[in-house]
């Protein structure tokens, strides 16, 4: 019988939906069976692919942030971890996988309290953030989740460096495939994030006579991978590192216009290591700027098949922490699930840390430094162009009230001669 993998994603932007569908789609081509799970913004990508998906509570901790307060992301999104932890549990109860892979930090800890073997994918390593409370969050997602994981994949564009987790299992980007590209696809396929927008730029490309894809206009509608139409494309403008790996699998060359904190940090590794395919556009004018002058075509395979490949294989040994395969999964009863919730309460500490790792990577204080230092810097630049414009205007007047005065000042010269000369002639004749 093939083995059983629950596959779950975080709820937070449809490119963690398409990030394990990535994987669940490797596992069945591989022979496996998947259940799917996550819930939130990439529910509708999970239908078009055709799984059936557990939706566990929705969190979104930087949404009821940038919309409330931080007593409303108190009041309302750590009961809704919490509950999104205990529904986990419920799921996995009843369900009883042979494995979890996921990248949602909610489901790692359901599954280190069901007993379940434990998969993790996960790019954001501590080493990215120069904010100290983003990385002390990110050091605690990274260090949990590497305790308690059998594989922690890391995927990435990037060569080795001191930012890598010593355990952690460095592996290419994965990607959600869609194989051949899109014949009659954009010169530019433009993909925000979750807390981005592109449409100003979009507008812009658009203007200067490029045929643009906005996956955010409304005549848009969601497909079951994005992939085929980036790989058709010339180049790729995004925010987020889901599409940052679907450009590195396509082959397409990618413009990074980072929304997020946690974005600024992967742009930063992308410049940093001078990543080929790759370049970061701060401002929405250099994203123009960019796409008039491309980097050139990344090359990457894709991770999605090595994980499954992985994953499967290591389910072939035994496992003496592993819950028996029963042969019909019972339902997800009220104990179950209630049982589930008042287990769950030991993980607020957990839930905290995730929490305010989640709402400083749009809030950080580093972002917010980085941000007036930009606002500073276009201040000063737009001060100096009026002082050079306000000196060469002084100067253009100099010159003019001069040449004015040496006109003015040779008129009376010769209006003195003139009448020198006349009075010498009346004094002549007399």
């Amino acid at each position: 019988m093939p083995p059983t993998v629950a596959v779950a994603h975080y709820p937070e932007g449809a490119g963690h939906a398409t990030r394990m569908l990535a994987i669940a789609k490797a596992i069945e081509s591989a022979g496996g069976s998947v259940r799917m799970a996550g819930g939130g913004a990439g529910t509708e990508f999970v239908a078009l692919n055709g799984f059936d998906e557990f939706e566990p509570t929705n969190v979104d901790y930087i949404d009821t942030y940038q919309n409330g307060s931080l007593w409303q992301t108190a009041k309302r999104s750590l009961p809704a971890s919490l509950s999104r932890i205990a529904d986990y549990q419920a799921w996995l109860s009843a369900t009883e996988p042979d494995a979890l892979v996921t990248d949602d930090m909610f489901a790692a800890m359901a599954a280190n309290r069901c007993d379940v073997p434990l998969y993790v994918l996960k790019h954001d390593m501590p080493g990215l953030y120069d904010d100290f409370t983003e990385r002390a969050g990110a050091r605690f997602h990274t260090l949990f989740q590497l305790a308690t994981a059998r594989e922690f994949f890391y995927p990435v564009v990037w060569p080795e460096s001191p930012v890598d987790p010593a355990q952690a299992t460095r592996i290419p980007p994965v990607a959600l495939d869609g194989h051949s590209p899109i014949q009659d696809s954009a010169d530019v396929v433009v993909v925000p994030s979750h807390y981005s927008s592109l449409s100003r730029v979009s507008e812009h490309l658009r203007r200067q006579g490029y045929d643009v894809l906005n996956v955010a206009d409304e005549d848009w509608d969601p497909v079951q991978s994005l992939l085929p139409y980036i790989r058709g494309a010339d180049v790729v403008v995004c925010s987020g590192y889901s599409t940052i790996m679907d450009a590195a699998v396509a082959g397409t060359p990618c413009i990074v216009h980072p929304a997020t904190d946690e974005q600024d940090a992967v742009a930063d590794c992308l410049a940093r290591f001078d990543v080929g395919g790759f370049t970061v556009a701060p401002d929405p004018i250099d994203v123009l700027d960019a796409v008039a002058d491309p980097p050139s075509d990344p090359a990457f395979s894709n991770g999605a098949t090595f994980i499954a490949r992985h994953v499967l294989l290591d389910l072939e040994d035994p496992d003496p922490y592993a819950i028996p395969h029963a042969d019909e999964s019972p339902e997800v009863g009220p104990d179950i699930a209630e049982s589930s919730k008042l287990r769950s309460i030991a993980t607020v500490p957990a839930v905290a840390a995730a929490g305010v790792i989640a709402t400083t990577s749009v809030v950080a204080p580093s972002r917010l430094g980085r941000k007036i230092s930009s606002i500073a810097s276009r201040v000063s630049d737009a001060g100096q162009r009026l002082r050079n414009q306000t000196e060469g205007a002084g100067r253009r007047l100099a010159r003019v009230v001069g040449d004015g005065v040496r006109i003015a000042a040779g008129g009376c010269r010769g209006l003195a001669r003139q009448c020198r000369r006349a009075l010498s002639g009346r004094l002549s004749r007399s």
